[in-house]
């Protein structure tokens, strides 16, 4: 893919309400991310002829993307539903800029929304989990459920490089005075370290306020020919850059516990866009847990081997550092449906190189990395996006 650098853009992005979302179906919020994100483009559905979708918990559809087409109006020479997990939607963007560019449709709407808040109770959404994650044979048995997998990986990376849970927190709280600017956001309410190591224990070494919030909502962008992009209604934001990496599906066949293939992925999209982790002017990490932050920090070359924490606690990762991080507030505080959540990261790094982050602001932002991964670390997607080619 490295001849599609700059070819391709983002036309138009747009979320629908986040947080419990009451009398809005995860159809419905799909549907109406997607009318927003092609309006924010200047289009309608009948100037879309792809459609790239993540399939929903709450509402699944076997033909899903032939599903929110149809409710659109939209009539797709290319359709895709997508399945990797959280990195799902990321991955998507550049096999939308392939099939653009090798002439399968000229436009793709890439959309997704759940409703993870409202349509399961708790326990429901424990069973869901478990049957999500974990080897039937080899993990399920011993009693695995999702925030003890990722636990392998925050610990096996504090113990080889000496993170603290302090260290961690910080990326709680950083996410937390984000998502207070954002007026979308689900939860806006300042925290603090304390708050954070004071949290209820979920799964050694992470507490409550380590985790993802449980959410509804959706989100959607429309992708198109950097050509046709120039003469849509909003500044284009270039896809520069992308790259994949498959590690391993099940925890107990992880090569590494204190690294990710968010190495290899991130190597392959600075390469394709020609630039460094110096270059980037913020970035969105997935961050279904605060000790992923800092492992992707590392992997993706943002700082050393074990100096993610220290990164961290210095403010670098806040508005006014050196690389500010999930200025929406990221899955920890604005926002996490499941699939929609890496969407949500995506849109806002849009919105940043458009400059219409208000309060939140990155000041001149011209480069933006987003970052997600899906299973439990197991697949990972990586794209650099910019305002200019």
């Amino acid at each position: 893919m490295r001849e599609l650098k700059g070819k391709l853009a983002i036309a138009g992005a747009a979320t629908s309400e986040v947080g419990r979302v009451a009398g809005l179906s995860a159809t419905q919020m799909c549907v109406k991310a997607s009318r927003l994100a092609m309006i924010d483009a200047g289009l309608s559905a009948a100037d879309v002829d792809g459609v790239i979708t993540a399939n929903s918990w709450s509402e699944p559809h076997y033909y899903h993307a032939e599903w929110i087409a149809e409710y659109l109006g939209a009539r797709p020479r290319y359709c895709w539903t997508a399945a990797t997990g959280g990195g799902t939607i990321v991955a998507a963007l550049h096999h939308a800029a392939s099939a653009i560019e090798t002439g399968l449709c000229q436009t793709v709407l890439i959309a997704a929304a759940d409703n993870w808040l409202s349509a399961f109770s708790r326990e429901r959404m424990v069973e869901l989990m478990a049957a999500n994650a974990g080897h039937p044979q080899f993990e399920v048995p011993y009693g695995s459920f999702v925030p003890a997998l990722y636990a392998l990986f925050a610990q096996a990376h504090s113990q080889k490089y000496g993170v603290s849970e302090r260290q961690y927190a910080r990326v709680a709280v950083a996410a937390r005075r984000h998502a207070a600017l954002n007026a979308e956001a689900q939860m806006r309410e300042p925290i603090t370290v304390d708050d954070v190591l004071t949290s209820k224990p979920v799964a050694s070494p992470l507490r409550l306020l380590d985790c993802a919030l449980i959410s509804d909502g959706g989100a959607a962008v429309v992708m198109t020919s950097a050509q046709r992009a120039r003469d849509l209604k909003n500044l284009p934001v270039y896809l520069l850059g992308a790259g994949e990496a498959h590690e391993h599906e099940h925890v107990t066949q992880a090569v590494c516990l204190h690294r990710t293939a968010a190495t290899e992925s991130g190597a392959a999209a600075f390469a394709m866009a020609g630039l460094k982790p110096s270059d980037m002017d913020c970035a969105m990490l997935y961050d279904p847990f605060t000790f992923a932050v800092v492992m992707f920090l590392e992997d993706l070359g943002f700082c050393a081997r074990g100096e993610g924490g220290a990164f961290v606690e210095d403010g670098q990762i806040e508005l006014g550092g050196s690389l500010p991080v999930n200025t929406h507030g990221g899955l920890l505080s604005f926002a996490h449906p499941g699939n929609p959540g890496a969407l949500f990261h995506i849109v806002e790094a849009v919105r940043q190189l458009r400059g219409e982050c208000g309060e939140r602001q990155v000041r001149k932002a011209s480069t933006a990395l987003v970052h997600a991964e899906g299973g439990i670390m197991s697949t990972h997607a990586t794209v650099i996006l910019g305002n200019a080619k």
